[in-house]
């Protein structure tokens, strides 16, 4: 039985696929560990695309939190936009 929700399942696939983000950060928001992710997309997307994914992340350093260099200790990028939670965006 899936336990996420339509907007969780589409921001672990977007966390999944962005360079930046390790495994690790999507355990510590979403409790799924690097082997989950993997069953996980493999389970939502079509079997081209995951194979593309796979091979995409696979020994990338940045989806590694410990093949990280030792200066790069944040999930998130120094040039990402700070979003606040609490407040509403107007047009």
């Amino acid at each position: 039985m899936e336990k996420f929700t339509d907007r969780e399942v589409d921001r672990i696939i977007e966390m999944a696929w962005e360079d930046r983000t390790p495994f690790e950060a999507i355990e510590f928001q979403f409790g799924l560990t690097e082997k989950d992710v993997i069953k996980f997309m493999q389970k939502h997307m079509k079997p081209s695309s995951f194979r593309m994914w796979r091979k995409r992340v696979q020994g990338r350093k940045t989806k590694h939190q410990n093949l990280r260099p030792d200066d790069v200790k944040t999930f998130k990028s120094s040039r990402q936009k700070h979003i606040s939670h609490n407040s509403i965006s107007k047009r």
